[in-house]
């Protein structure tokens, strides 16, 4: 019976203790990206429905604020110096960034449609080029915005792809 009331109380010391870890801020798994970034997407490599075609390279800083409440569940804000904000999200080996960008797609009659924006990137080794389970100084990937089928008349989406690179500002 001793042995129960010791279970009893280490039971009761650890909730405890994850009822106070519950009023803190979240614990630091190395995931987290928080502060100022320099964005490069690489207008020399863009991709529009899938084919090769330069498109202006840009340069943004972004601000990002995120929190991880495990080591595979964390979420935050983005917001640009271009003036938006988004929501970002850890999907286990990278993370997502998905937001609307009203009149993306110009067309021949003067109107213009929106394009969904998602951008995905992950850490990255810069001495070997690996991808890395963790890590928030230097990270690529892609931003991909797509048009809807149907804008301008046309059946077809547009779709441009530009490879882009993340580093950490101090």
């Amino acid at each position: 019976m001793g042995g129960l009331s010791v279970t009893g109380a280490l039971a009761a010391v650890m909730l405890h203790g994850v009822h106070t870890a519950g009023l803190a801020q979240a614990s630091n798994y190395g995931l987290e990206l928080n502060g100022p970034y320099r964005v490069v997407s690489n207008g020399d490599w863009a991709k529009t429905n899938e084919v090769y075609m330069d498109e202006p390279t840009k340069v943004q800083t972004w601000t990002i604020d995120s929190t991880c409440s495990s080591p595979i569940s964390c979420e935050g804000t983005v917001v640009s110096d271009e003036g938006w904000t988004a929501p970002v999200r850890f999907m286990g080996d990278f993370w997502l960034m998905r937001r609307d960008v009203e009149n993306w797609v110009p067309c021949r009659d003067g109107t213009t449609a929106p394009g969904r924006q998602t951008m995905t990137f992950f850490a990255m080794d810069p001495a070997t080029g690996d991808k890395l389970p963790v890590g928030n100084d230097l990270l690529i990937g892609i931003e991909r915005t797509r048009g809807p089928s149907g804008a301008c008349g046309v059946n077809k989406p547009v779709t441009i792809e530009l490879p882009m690179r993340l580093e950490k500002l101090e």
